[in-house]
């Protein structure tokens, strides 16, 4: 789950809202209860804050990355985390498709991974730039899939 902090979510996104996005979000991770969730921020001074302990109860493992970039994956420990743990798929949600959810699923199959990106768990500045995104990423490696799609296959 990427850049899930408030100031983020509040921002304005289309074609939902980061507060839809925030509900998406917590239907997967409900679904993925016994999974190994992380949570991705940008720099930024200060704790996690409410949206974020919403996403993963503390009964739940959880590993939180801080990145500089708009990749999760760069100048971090998240590949080897993940690797540690015998991950071969991850499932990206978060804001914005634009920006920490393409780039991070960008790096994500070039590093091998199988990768979901879930359209209705992200959101963008505009629909047309969501979309635009989720077409890069299908044409990239990325299997593009709803929330339902994903906790129902």
């Amino acid at each position: 789950m990427v850049d899930l902090q408030r100031w983020i979510v509040d921002s304005p996104w289309a074609p939902i809202s980061g507060t839809s996005v925030v509900a998406a979000c917590e239907r997967l991770q409900s679904d993925f209860a016994r999974s190994h969730v992380v949570l991705v921020r940008h720099l930024r001074s200060g704790e996690i804050d409410a949206v974020e302990n919403r996403l993963v109860p503390e009964q739940h493992e959880r590993h939180v990355v801080i990145k500089n970039e708009l990749d999760a994956f760069a100048g971090t420990e998240l590949d080897d985390h993940l690797r540690g743990l015998g991950v071969a798929r991850v499932v990206i949600a978060g804001l914005a498709t634009t920006h920490g959810v393409r780039a991070t699923a960008e790096s994500a199959v070039a590093l091998g991974y199988d990768v979901a990106v879930v359209s209705d768990a992200t959101a963008a500045v505009t629909v047309d730039e969501h979309e635009d995104a989720l077409q890069l990423l299908a044409a990239r490696g990325a299997r593009v899939t709803t929330v339902d799609e994903l906790l129902l296959g």
